[in-house]
């Protein structure tokens, strides 16, 4: 059989990337079903190198909040291009962001900015060490690649880290790794490490998020008894649960947050944001922190474009109810269809999990087929209208029939 040119594209960038893919994630797992390489998006659509057309729920991982190729922030983009991209000083860019971003996240009376979100949540532990004069850390869920200091951390989505390797064991033993909604297993480790605690750092299980109702008060409760800082990785759940994230969704405020994903509709940049005392540890002389590319300015006009909209059209809502149209409506299909498959959490950042007998890869696999682009966790984003919903659930439902079909073979 002749191969696809999505095929031909995975064996190519596999000869010159390391597993295919600068971004774990993203290599596919489900050929010749799924995009090998991606040549353009628009909307909530996307287009392989073999023309084919997909429903995109994966949206980039993430960070596609609004749509690809949104009209108000591309054109912020093109506007900032003409005057520049990265100066030698600081542009009015950095400070009109950063004074969004304290105006829309309740822990943030200082911000500051990167590129990733791993970057930022290594930041943000950097300046927790600094603050507290502590050196271990406690991680909850993934925070990024950082998590693979910890055995037991959830060194990509999915797949926990047993071994470590490149991390000095001397490096890994300051890194403790804690379930979600697990209180008497995070009090053991804050007791067994008493005053040595610097940070707990705690991402959602969009599964489970529901759950965060208790958990994040506790949270805030078992650091401040222990004398530790409370960090949010709003990385996924920034600008998508609520604008200020599950930090304003639940009303707990962490001492120090980091966001990411959601900030600038696919521009690379990340904040790390807390308390005045605590950032001004950034300060020179004391935590240094710094990146030439901190301030660029086509991401930061993605930004303050984005954050506009974000207020001024009600993006957050529109997640929220578009993804209970199409999430909900899946899910009454499985268990009407007989499909061995849950889909739990919030509507903006839902999870998938088999079932007894359920079986994931294939459903997935069978989306790509029918032209949706999935992922464990999958988004709606602010271009999926109603038009885009019905078609993706006219899709599903050959998804399912086909999955049931071969389930009975």
């Amino acid at each position: 059989m002749e191969q696809t040119q999505s095929q031909l594209w995975t064996e190519r960038l596999n000869e010159s990337i390391p597993g295919g893919s600068s971004t774990g994630s993203k290599a596919p797992l489900y050929l010749p079903e799924e995009p090998g390489a991606i040549v353009r998006g628009k909307g909530c659509r996307i287009w392989d190198v073999d023309g084919r057309e997909f429903i995109d729920f994966r949206n980039g991982l993430g960070p596609v909040t609004l749509g690809y190729g949104f009209p108000d922030v591309d054109e912020a983009i093109r506007r900032q291009l003409d005057n520049g991209i990265v100066y030698g000083h600081p542009h009015v860019l950095e400070g009109e962001v950063a004074e969004l971003c304290r105006e829309l996240i309740p822990c943030a009376e200082q911000v500051r900015f990167l590129k990733t979100g791993g970057e930022a949540i290594a930041a943000a532990i950097k300046l927790a060490r600094a603050y507290t004069g502590r050196d271990h850390v406690v991680q909850i869920g993934y925070n990024g690649w950082l998590n693979g200091n910890a055995v037991g951390g959830v060194a990509l989505p999915g797949r926990t880290a047993q071994t470590l390797p490149g991390v000095p064991s001397a490096v890994s033993q300051l890194h403790h790794a804690c379930r979600w909604n697990d209180i008497p297993a995070l009090e053991q480790l804050l007791d067994r490490h008493a005053g040595q605690i610097a940070a707990i750092v705690v991402a959602a299980d969009y599964a489970g998020i529901e759950d965060g109702r208790t958990f994040y008060p506790a949270l805030r409760s078992i650091a401040d008894k222990h004398g530790a800082l409370l960090l949010f990785d709003e990385i996924v759940t920034g600008f998508r649960i609520a604008i200020g994230g599950v930090q304003q969704y639940f009303g707990v405020t962490p001492d120090l947050a980091v966001f990411s994903k959601g900030i600038a509709n696919g521009m690379p940049l990340s904040v790390y944001a807390g308390r005045k005392d605590i950032m001004s540890y950034c300060a020179p002389g004391k935590a240094v922190i710094s990146s030439t590319f901190g301030g660029e300015t086509l991401s930061l006009a993605a930004a303050k474009a984005c954050m506009d909209t974000y207020r001024s059209r009600d993006v957050v809502g529109f997640l929220w109810k578009q993804g209970e149209t199409l999430w909900g409506g899946l899910s009454r299909m499985f268990g009407s269809k007989g499909v061995p498959i849950e889909i739990r959490g919030f509507w903006p950042c839902p999870a998938f999990r088999a079932t007894e007998g359920g079986d994931l890869p294939r459903f997935f696999r069978l989306a790509y087929k029918h032209g949706i682009s999935m992922y464990n966790v999958s988004y709606v984003n602010f271009s999926h209208r109603d038009e885009d919903i019905a078609e993706a659930l006219e899709r599903f439902e050959r998804v399912c029939d086909d999955y049931m079909t071969m389930q009975e073979q």
